[in-house]
């Protein structure tokens, strides 16, 4: 991004400001989309709608190498719901291992997992801001009826319910919470067993802040961690790929828009739908380094962030500059643990995982080229391909094997 464009983000970012100040908000809801598409690319990465032409033979790759029945999201499991410790129902669903599942397996599958039945272990993934429990697609397709999985939605996204506190109390989310509601999770949906904790963004957050208030839980039952395009604090230090001076507008005025827009969120959610197209590329940027993702994918994380209304994301922004779990990761010193990012991830950068590795001597740590946050969307293939090896580390499947182009998105995919 450019300083001229950076610089037009924080400009429109600070008239979004003045305007609804000064009871403009018609007016406002043009430049609120730029506000929104600050947020969703600065702590969520949204992605864009991409509408020019774009070659048959790229989504024809796509849809061949895709692993899955039905289109993007559509993977179901057996609901449950679980109920958080202020009283907001969380959705959840669960995959349970097919004992069919082995002999049937394609070839893909019997390199990546083998024929012998896995130990019981539950996995259980974690997703990020604005997204849902079917940003895992891939992952999810991958694991289906081989392990047994459990993907739950962050209060007040997805098909959870909104957050009590937050809708009765007005109160803003904290990560703490969020690591509660994981807790109420798993107490509902895996009460024994062993269990992988796999988080990409927020989700990690969440992971660490489960381990700083339940070490004992870690200690007794968490056989893996998998932290995906995470951090583990200093979230107000990162530019965004901005220069200076536009992220310290960004930065003085952002809290204020969200603030304001949010007390007035059918207007705004009406002005961000007319304008979304406006900002396609600066969302897509914060979302995708590669050029090639085929725009299927880019609709349907479009989906998942445009599902967020404005005043979850108020409610949520102030968390992460809050967010501090450095010390909890020695929770995870004793076990195997994956730490996987995109090397060009502008909202936690690549820089978050080294560091978190570098408090974990013994965790994997794999950076993806040509990979920015949505790194599970962009590069699936990889992500299931190390996430596949960790859960072989636990003994969740047997001894597995490189996934190779499984699941790639990209207009090089070979299909299989």
């Amino acid at each position: 991004m450019s300083e001229s464009s950076a610089g037009a983000v924080a400009d429109a970012a600070t008239a979004a400001v003045a305007s609804a100040a000064t009871g403009g908000w018609r007016r406002a809801t043009g430049v609120a989309g730029v506000a929104i598409g600050v947020v969703a690319a600065g702590a969520a990465a949204g992605v864009a709608l991409e509408r020019l032409t774009v070659g048959r033979g790229i989504r024809q790759k796509a849809r061949l190498a895709l692993d899955a029945a039905g289109p993007y999201g559509a993977l179901r499991g057996t609901p449950g719901r679980a109920r958080a410790d202020d009283g907001t129902e969380l959705y959840y669903e669960v995959d349970d291992i097919d004992p069919q599942a082995a002999p049937a397996l394609t070839p893909r599958r019997r390199r990546l997992f083998g024929r012998k039945a896995p130990a019981p272990v539950t996995v259980v993934f974690s997703h990020g801001y604005c997204l849902s429990q079917d940003s895992w697609h891939f992952q999810r397709a991958a694991l289906r009826g081989v392990v047994r999985t459990v993907h739950w939605d962050q209060r007040s996204h997805g098909r959870s319910a909104r957050g009590v506190s937050q809708v009765e109390r007005g109160e803003p989310v904290t990560i703490e919470q969020l690591g509660r509601d994981l807790k109420a999770v798993i107490d509902a949906a895996v009460p024994e067993g062993p269990i992988v904790l796999v988080g990409h963004s927020m989700g990690g957050m969440t992971v660490m802040a489960l381990a700083d208030q339940y070490p004992e839980l870690i200690r007794e039952r968490v056989v893996g961690v998998a932290l995906v395009g995470t951090s583990s604090g200093r979230l107000g230090e990162v530019n965004f790929g901005l220069p200076v001076a536009g992220v310290n507008v960004v930065r003085r005025v952002l809290p204020g828009v969200l603030k304001a827009l949010g007390q007035r969120a059918e207007l705004v959610e009406k002005g961000r739908r007319a304008t979304a197209d406006l900002f396609a590329e600066i969302i897509k940027r914060y979302s995708f380094a590669s050029r090639d993702v085929d725009p299927a994918i880019g609709r349907f994380a479009e989906r998942m962030i445009e599902s967020t209304p404005i005043d979850v994301v108020a409610e949520y922004y102030p968390a992460f500059d809050d967010h501090d779990k450095t010390e909890a990761l020695a929770h995870f010193a004793d076990m195997p643990v994956l730490v996987l990012a995109g090397v060009r991830d502008m909202v936690t950068p690549s820089e978050h995982s080294e560091a978190i590795a570098d408090l974990l001597p013994g965790a994997e740590l794999v950076l993806v080229p040509d990979a920015g946050h949505l790194v599970i969307l962009e590069h699936p293939e990889v992500v299931t391909d190390r996430l596949a090896d960790l859960l072989t580390r636990t003994g969740a499947v047997p001894a597995g094997a490189t996934v190779g182009g499984y699941g790639s998105t990209s207009s090089t995919a070979q299909p299989g």
